[in-house]
C-alpha cells in the first residue's frame, strides 16, 4: 500500500480550501498513491463559532464531500477524508466532527464522529472547550480500504487508549489519527501518543495533521503543530512531516502488523482483573 498524508494549512473559509485539498489529492495520485489521507476538519479550520454556522454544511450537502468523493472515482483511489465540520440538526445547534473512508467507487465506506472533545486549558492564553460547539460520537469504527483493515479515530482520541486496542481486537491493522493538534501539546506529546498507539497495537498508524498559522476571516487565529506522522506496529517513525504544507508518501508492508503481533503478542494476553477500590 503506497499511502499519502496530505498536511494543510486550512483556513476559515471552505471554497479556499476545497481546490488545495484537491489538488494535492491529485498530486499524490500521480504518485502512486492508493491511499490518500486528509488531516482533521479539512474543510474548516475557524475559531468562531458564528462564522462557522455561517459557512458549514449538513453532510447531505456539503461541497468537500461531494468534490472529494467525485476526486475518488476519477483516480480509483481510497480517501480517508481525515474530518469534516458539519452542521447537524441537533436541537442545541452544535456540529459534527466526522471522519469519512470513501472508496474508489465515491461510495462512503465508513463514518466515524469522533468521540473524545478536546476541553482543555493548555496555559491562560490557550483554552479550548470543543464540546461546546460540536457534539461528540459514541461509537467505534473498523472497515476495510486498499488491502487494510482501518480503525478510525481523530486528534484527541490519540490519549485514550482503550479506544486504540479495541479497534486493533476488532482486526484494525492501521490506525487513523487525522488531527489538527495545539503546538504547545504538540511539540510535548504528539510523537510518543502516536509512537505508543502504535507499539500497543501493533498497528500503522497514520496520523495526517494541519498545520502552521490558519487564514482567518474573523480576527481569531488558530496555530496547529503539523508533523504529520506515520508509525510502525514496531514503534518506528517512518516518516515526519515537519511544519510544511504539502504531499508525504509512504509504502506500507502489511506484513508488519503480523510480525510485530507474533513478537509482542499483547492483544491476546488480557486478563480479568478487580479493583482498584475507590
Amino acid at each position: 500500500m503506497r499511502a499519502a498524508l496530505l498536511q494543510l494549512n486550512s483556513g476559515d473559509v471552505p471554497s479556499d480550501n476545497l481546490p488545495i485539498a484537491l489538488g494535492m489529492v491529485q498530486q499524490a495520485v500521480e504518485q502512486g498513491a492508493t491511499f490518500i489521507l486528509t488531516p482533521e476538519v479539512t474543510n474548516c479550520v475557524s475559531a468562531s463559532r458564528a462564522h462557522q454556522k455561517e459557512v458549514l454544511h449538513h453532510e447531505d450537502d456539503d461541497p468537500t464531500l461531494a468534490a472529494i468523493r467525485d476526486a475518488a472515482v476519477q483516480s480509483g483511489v481510497w480517501v480517508l477524508i481525515g474530518s469534516l465540520a458539519l452542521k447537524t440538526d441537533d436541537a442545541d445547534g452544535r456540529f459534527a466532527n466526522r471522519s469519512f473512508l470513501i472508496s474508489p467507487k465515491g461510495e462512503i465506506a465508513a463514518r466515524y464522529d469522533k468521540i473524545h472533545m478536546f476541553d482543555v486549558q493548555v496555559s491562560e492564553a490557550e483554552t479550548y472547550r470543543e464540546s461546546a460547539g460540536y457534539r461528540p460520537g459514541d461509537r467505534a469504527v473498523v472497515a476495510d480500504a486498499d488491502g487494510g483493515r482501518v480503525g478510525m479515530t481523530i486528534c484527541y482520541d490519540v490519549r485514550f487508549p482503550h479506544l486504540y486496542r479495541a479497534l486493533a481486537q476488532a482486526g484494525a491493522q492501521i490506525l487513523t489519527v487525522p488531527s489538527a493538534f495545539s503546538p504547545v501539546t504538540g511539540a510535548a506529546h504528539w510523537e510518543a501518543l502516536l509512537r505508543a498507539r502504535a507499539i500497543e497495537t501493533g498497528c500503522f498508524v497514520l496520523a495526517p495533521a494541519q498545520t502552521g498559522s490558519h487564514p482567518s476571516t474573523t480576527g481569531k487565529t488558530r496555530k496547529t503543530y503539523g508533523h504529520s506522522m506515520v508509525v510502525s506496529p514496531w514503534g518506528e517513525v517512518m516518516l515526519d512531516a515537519g511544519n510544511d504544507p504539502g504531499v508525504y508518501l509512504v509504502d506500507l508492508d502489511m506484513a508488519a502488523v503480523s510480525d510485530a503481533r507474533r513478537r509482542v503478542p499483547s492483544l491476546t494476553h488480557d486478563r480479568a482483573y478487580g479493583g482498584p477500590d475507590v
